[in-house]
C-alpha cells in the first residue's frame, strides 16, 4: 500500500548532513522507494544533491549488500521510464537510474555479490538505453544536469571493468560507444559527453583483452564519420578521436595498446583534420 501522504518518510538534509548516516527508525525497502522517485525530479536539490549521492554512499559502504540484485534491477526499470520522450522530465530518472546501476556494478566489481548473469542482464539493458535515449541535454536551465550520454558512459565504464566481461562483451561495449557517437543528433554536444565515452573506451583499453585488430578498425570506423561535416555528429566524432589521443598520451594507467593505437589516431586525425596539414 501506497502511503497517502507526500511528506517525506525522513529529514533527507539531516541524513545528508550526518554522512548518510541510514536512518533506523523508517524500514530500508521505504527509504529507497523515496529515493527512487526522487532520482526523477526536476529539482537538482532532491535528485542531484540527496537521491543520488545517498543511494550511492549506501552502495559503497555495503548497505545493499544483500539487495544488489534487487536494487540493479529497480535501476534498470528506471532506465525504460518515459524512455523515447524529448524535453521532458522523465530523462532524469533514467539519467539518474544509470548512475545508480554503475554504483551498483562498482559494488560488484570491488566485492563479488551478483551472479555473472544478472550483471550481463544490467549490461544488455544499459547498452539498449544508451542506444535509444533520445533527449540527449547536457544542464537544464533551473533542472540541473540531465547528462543521459555522460552518465550511460559512467555506467558502461563501471560495466567495462566488470570481471563478467570478457574479450567479447568488452567488444559489444566498444560498439555501442561507436553506435551512440554516429547515432543522428541536432546538436554538438557542448558539456564533455565525448571525454566521457573516452572514458569509456578506457575502461575497456586497460583490461587488456581487446587486441589492435580489433580496435584499429572500429577507430576507422568512427573516423569515417569524423571528417569536415555540417552535420553534428560529426564534431562529435572528432571531439572523441582528439579527446582519446590526448588522454592515451597524458593519462594515468596507460594501457599495454597505448603506443600502437596512438600511431593509429595520429593517421586518422591526420586523415580528418587536412587543413592543420597545410596551413594558408
Amino acid at each position: 500500500m501506497k502511503r497517502a501522504s507526500r511528506e517525506p518518510l525522513v529529514d533527507w538534509q539531516q541524513v545528508h548532513d550526518s554522512d548518510f548516516r541510514v536512518p533506523a527508525e523508517v524500514a530500508l525497502s521505504d527509504l529507497t522507494e523515496e529515493l527512487t522517485i526522487m532520482l526523477g525530479d526536476p529539482d537538482p536539490g532532491r535528485r542531484d544533491e540527496t537521491a543520488y549521492p545517498t543511494l550511492a554512499a549506501w552502495v559503497s559502504r555495503g548497505v545493499y549488500d544483500d539487495l544488489l540484485p534487487g536494487l540493479g534491477d529497480g535501476m534498470v526499470a528506471g532506465l525504460a521510464s518515459g524512455l523515447g520522450e524529448v524535453g521532458t522530465d522523465s530523462v532524469f530518472r533514467r539519467s539518474f537510474s544509470a548512475l545508480v546501476l554503475a554504483e551498483c556494478i562498482a559494488r560488484d566489481n570491488a566485492r563479488p555479490l551478483v551472479l555473472g548473469g544478472k550483471v550481463l542482464q544490467w549490461g544488455d539493458a544499459l547498452a539498449t538505453w544508451v542506444l535509444r535515449e533520445q533527449d540527449l541535454r547536457g544542464h537544464v536551465a533551473g533542472k540541473g544536469w540531465a547528462h543521459a550520454v555522460a552518465h550511460g558512459a559512467d555506467a558502461l565504464a563501471a560495466l567495462a571493468s566488470s570481471p563478467h566481461l570478457a574479450r567479447p562483451e568488452l567488444t559489444v561495449v566498444l560498439d555501442v560507444v561507436a553506435d551512440r557517437l554516429l547515432a543522428p543528433v541536432d546538436a554538438v554536444w557542448a558539456h564533455g559527453e565525448a571525454d566521457r565515452l573516452v572514458g569509456t573506451t578506457l575502461a575497456v583499453l586497460r583490461r587488456g583483452q581487446v587486441p589492435l585488430t580489433v580496435l584499429e578498425p572500429w577507430v576507422n570506423r568512427v573516423a569515417a564519420d569524423a571528417g569536415p561535416s555540417v552535420e553534428a555528429r560529426s564534431a562529435n566524432a572528432q571531439a572523441f578521436l582528439r579527446g582519446l589521443y590526448l588522454q592515451l598520451a597524458i593519462g594515468s594507467r596507460p594501457p599495454s595498446v597505448r603506443a600502437d593505437l596512438m600511431l593509429v589516431l595520429v593517421g586518422v586525425l591526420r586523415s580528418t583534420n587536412p587543413g592543420f596539414q597545410h596551413p594558408h
